[in-house]
């Protein structure tokens, strides 16, 4: 009796192809076709997995936000302060080199566009950038702690930082050879480092002992 095929290998393998079309020629000309076409799969195989391209794009918003967390994972193993889980974090979704996925960039951005036309599709991209903005939240919260500053602005940077890095994105897919290669990383951190140390800094309640009568 033939092997049934793992329906979720299959699922990421066209997941994975999608990421790829889209890469190359945006959502509008990602069609079923040439999603089948580069994941080496008959059309009719697509559609017995996922219901239209917009469920695979559905799909795809979850496995492209899922892609730096797992990059900051492997980084941040060596990482002994809260400076060094920063640095980690931000080079994971910016630095070039191993683990860099210009494919997931490039999908991640047309995602954005097309967060702008579609309702659901906003909805995934604001709850995985908002989980985003409250990782590096944390992040600069223990930076600030580390370095005797208030993290009271803390908020405000991770919002900023997510923005700097969301335009980076748009930069490296839509104008490449406009930007300084490997700037974002080394630009990203510099901006938190001087940020922070311009932060007041943080005042510590002196703990009182009582004196015995």
């Amino acid at each position: 009796m033939p092997r049934k095929p793992n329906t979720e290998t299959r699922r990421a393998e066209i997941v994975a192809a999608l990421r790829k079309v889209m890469a190359r020629t945006g959502y509008g000309q990602a069609t079923v076709q040439a999603v089948a076409r580069e994941a080496g799969l008959a059309p009719g195989l697509i559609h017995y997995h996922f219901e239209d391209k917009r469920e695979i794009l559905m799909a795809l918003v979850k496995s492209v936000a899922s892609v730096g967390g797992e990059r900051y994972a492997r980084m941040a193993e060596g990482a002994r302060s809260a400076a060094g889980r920063l640095r980690a974090y931000i080079d994971a979704r910016l630095a070039l080199g191993p683990g860099a996925d210009p494919d997931a960039v490039a999908a991640w951005v047309v995602i954005g566009a097309e967060a702008i036309r579609d309702a659901k599709v906003r909805e995934l991209y604001q709850e995985a950038t908002s989980a985003e903005i409250e990782v590096l939240r944390t992040l600069l919260a223990d930076y600030m702690d580390e370095e005797g500053k208030s993290a009271r602005a803390a908020p405000l940077l991770a919002a900023s930082l997510c923005a700097f890095m969301e335009g980076a994105y748009q930069l490296a897919s839509a104008a490449p050879k406009a930007m300084p290669k490997g700037y974002a990383a080394d630009a990203a951190m510099q901006l938190a480092e001087r940020f922070v140390a311009g932060e007041p800094a943080l005042r510590r309640r002196a703990i009182k002992t009582a004196r015995r009568p």
